[in-house]
């Protein structure tokens, strides 16, 4: 069968990684949606489907398209531990809910998804003692009726130099598949490998401030500061601030000291050169920070797509 017959509906698309990881495994991404402009302009730039520039509870969801499988990076704020941990307290984290809701409509119009495919930070899984997850599990398993997979995915896993720890939720409409995430291979670039050559000056540190980047913290916040690391720390929506080298990446070129560029935030989240970046260096930083790792989402992507071929 032709495989562009898998159409996708994608939700919370910021800048299109999980979307280009799916793209490349040969799914049809029909329709997509995010509600910041910045992301949408570039997502316009480099994807030919439909996206959606608005907040997903202002959204008619008639006007939502049927799909074989539906994707979402839900905001991850809520769960993370750089945020709040409010978890289903904050009106972000009740945005699953809305996914929920959305899946519900479509079942009633006698559409309901074949695959639901979601992301969202580690601590998902352990926030509130476990809880926060026990009801997203329960809301997809009992209240939708699906059967469901998930497991942490590590984007160094997968041929990209970035620790990177994700929670992938699978869920399958057919209770009879046991699906299996997709194995790991064998890392063999390093964040150098990645890096530019011939970087414009305005990236490289002053004397100034590379004192306060390489400090260890201070008062009761201690923390190791290193650069040039193999594998890059997790890449953050707020590394346009430039934080201490204990949670930002830098890295050395001609004997100084700079941060990263947008294009290699981009490759060290698995986005290919001709992916382009229509947007300024802070929401570029902030998109990538963001993003799914692409690699990830295509092999995911591949997995799911074998499961569907052979249930055909």
């Amino acid at each position: 069968m032709n495989n562009n017959q898998y159409k996708v509906v994608s939700l919370f698309s910021g800048a299109g990684g999980l979307d280009l990881g799916f793209h490349q495994a040969g799914f049809d991404i029909i329709w997509a949606n995010d509600f910041d402009k910045f992301a949408v302009q570039t997502y316009k730039e480099n994807f030919d489907n439909e996206i959606v520039l608005d907040d997903i509870n202002n959204i008619d969801f008639d006007t939502i398209p049927t799909a074989d499988v539906l994707i979402g990076g839900f905001p991850c704020q809520p769960f993370s531990m750089m945020g709040s941990e409010l978890g289903f307290e904050d009106t972000r984290g009740t945005v699953f809910f809305t996914v929920a809701n959305i899946i519900k409509n479509m079942i009633e119009k006698g559409n309901k998804p074949k695959v639901i495919v979601l992301e969202n930070v580690r601590r998902l899984l352990t926030h509130d003692g476990g809880n926060t997850f026990k009801v997203i599990k329960h809301v997809l398993e009992k209240d939708l009726k699906y059967k469901v997979f998930f497991k942490i995915l590590n984007s160094a896993d997968f041929g990209i130099p970035q620790t990177r720890n994700r929670i992938f939720i699978v869920c399958f409409d057919d209770k009879k598949i046991n699906y299996e995430f997709p194995k790991e291979v064998e890392l063999t670039l390093t964040m150098q490998d990645l890096l530019e050559k011939n970087v414009n000056e305005k990236y490289f540190l002053s004397e100034k401030l590379l004192k306060t980047i390489l400090a260890n913290g201070s008062g009761n916040y201690k923390a190791k500061s290193e650069i040039d690391l193999k594998i890059a720390r997790p890449l953050c929506s707020t590394m346009h601030k430039m934080h201490r080298a204990c949670q930002d990446n830098y890295v050395t070129d001609n004997g100084k000291v700079r941060r990263l560029t947008p294009r290699e935030a981009a490759r060290l989240q698995g986005f290919p050169d001709d992916f382009v970046i229509p947007v300024s260096d802070t929401q570029a930083y902030r998109q990538f920070g963001n993003a799914v790792t692409v690699n990830v989402a295509r092999s995911v992507a591949k997995s799911i797509m074998e499961v569907l071929n052979e249930e055909k």
